[in-house]
């Protein structure tokens, strides 16, 4: 059975499309391509790509299963985002003559905002 690149290659043999003007839609180099052509898997985006150019569908010589076992591929279960907010700290900036309370204030509230995008990234994509 062929691999991944050498499927790949029969395509866009069989498309008509020539390697030149591949690498050139890509932006890559003719050995680069070549090199994928010799690689038993090749990542999806890649083949995606070039199935845009060639005007092909790979799904069905990509499979799922084919991707999972890829180390290039590593699928995660995404977690439903919860409709909770995290309660922090909000100080109110006064019109105070003091320049260095009102710089403490907004970094206060700069790093609650940091801290809340951090779990908000942690609930939506989970530890790495």
């Amino acid at each position: 059975m062929p691999h991944q690149g050498e499927i790949l290659q029969d395509a866009i043999k069989n498309s008509g499309i020539s390697i030149t003007r591949i690498v050139e839609e890509l932006g890559i180099t003719r050995p680069t391509i070549y090199r994928k052509f010799k690689d038993e898997i090749v990542d999806y985006s890649f083949v995606k790509k070039v199935g845009d150019i060639i005007n092909y569908d790979f799904s069905t010589e990509f499979t799922v299963l084919q991707q999972a076992d890829s180390s290039v591929v590593t699928p995660f279960a995404k977690e439903a985002v919860a409709n909770t907010v995290t309660p922090r700290m909000i100080q109110t900036l006064n019109a105070d003559p003091d320049h260095s309370k009102q710089l403490l204030a907004l970094q206060i509230k700069y790093i609650a905002l940091l801290e809340a995008y951090n779990e908000l990234l942690l609930k939506v994509y989970g530890p790495k």
